[in-house]
């Protein structure tokens, strides 16, 4: 099992950055992501790294503004995020799949990121 818990959420005004935090805890994750979902909208791929070699994969439409990393020694991970816009507030989620399903995965309870325009 993995535990997995965000936080770092709150509320910002549009331009501006925030830092969320994923813990880890219980088995070793090999990939872990951030997620988000949207008031009436399915949840979206944002952000994911692999454990091992720190290589990152980014949707579209967050590159080049939100950065993912991770502390090995904290077994934690972080989604850096500048430039925000309101469009960007929505629950994130952490999550690390599972049989390499991401569905059936792991994940946090989430953390509320608003942005105020």
């Amino acid at each position: 099992q993995v535990q997995l818990v965000e936080s770092g959420g709150g509320l910002v005004q549009a331009g501006g950055s925030l830092r969320l935090t994923c813990a880890a805890s219980g088995r070793t994750v090999s990939t872990l992501g951030w997620y988000r979902q949207a008031p009436g909208k399915e949840r979206a791929f944002l952000a994911s790294i692999i454990w091992s070699t720190g290589k990152t994969f980014y949707a579209d439409s967050v590159k080049g503004r939100f950065t993912i990393s991770r502390d090995n020694a904290k077994n934690t991970a972080y989604l850096q995020m500048n430039s925000l816009k309101p469009e960007d507030t929505a629950v994130y989620f952490c999550a690390a799949p599972a049989g390499g399903s991401w569905q059936n995965g792991y994940w946090g309870q989430g953390t509320q990121v608003t942005v105020s325009s």
